[in-house]
């Protein structure tokens, strides 16, 4: 995000064309809640050529946390293509990831959002929420909004903020406890090993 006197400096033109730029529709603005003009690293790439315009795709994105959960990834593919089909949407690529909505470093979902970053995707279509991450989706909504990308939503299902706590705590505790039972059979790993030597 950048400011309109940052922005300038880095297209090498002055404000004062940039704000008749805004005013004439040639390179719109931003806006922030205040009013104050912003514009994008997307528009950054647009206006020196990087990218163009419409060069942006659609993905769906999958997840599900272990391989033991084809079942529920066929249907999450599934949901996603029929709302596609419905609404006249041509999926570009198929992103999917095996890991946890906790785990930030997840193949396609880092590749995901360094594609965004670039505004090469216009839309990204997920199943659920959590599907892209457990927490800080607002953070990640806002980031995707600021790089001209709309993140499609088909189970928008609105929980109020106890069963939104109930549910993230769900979450934290079924993460840590696969842990704690993979740390469990690894140091049975090791105790056996050791007896071996």
């Amino acid at each position: 995000m950048y400011s309109i006197g940052e922005f300038s400096k880095l297209i090498n033109k002055s404000v004062r064309t940039i704000q008749r730029w805004d005013y004439t529709g040639v390179l719109k603005a931003n806006r922030t809640k205040t009013g104050r003009r912003y514009y994008t690293e997307k528009q950054l790439n647009e206006y020196k050529g990087i990218i163009s315009k419409d060069a942006s795709i659609n993905i769906a994105y999958c997840r599900v946390s272990n391989r033991c959960q084809q079942d529920d990834l066929k249907n999450q593919k599934k949901y996603i293509s029929e709302f596609c089909i419905n609404k006249g949407i041509d999926i570009g690529e198929w992103y999917i990831d095996i890991g946890t909505g906790l785990n930030f470093t997840r193949k396609f979902f880092n590749r995901l959002m360094n594609e965004i970053e670039h505004g090469k995707i216009k839309n990204v279509v997920i199943a659920h929420k959590d599907r892209l991450v457990r927490f800080g989706y607002e953070w990640f909504e806002k980031f995707c909004q600021d790089h001209g990308c709309n993140i499609l939503i088909i189970n928008n299902e609105e929980l109020s903020p106890a069963e939104e706590i109930v549910k993230d705590l769900i979450s934290i505790i079924h993460v840590f406890s696969c842990r704690v039972y993979g740390l469990r059979k690894y140091k049975k790993s090791i105790a056996r090993d050791k007896e071996l030597c």
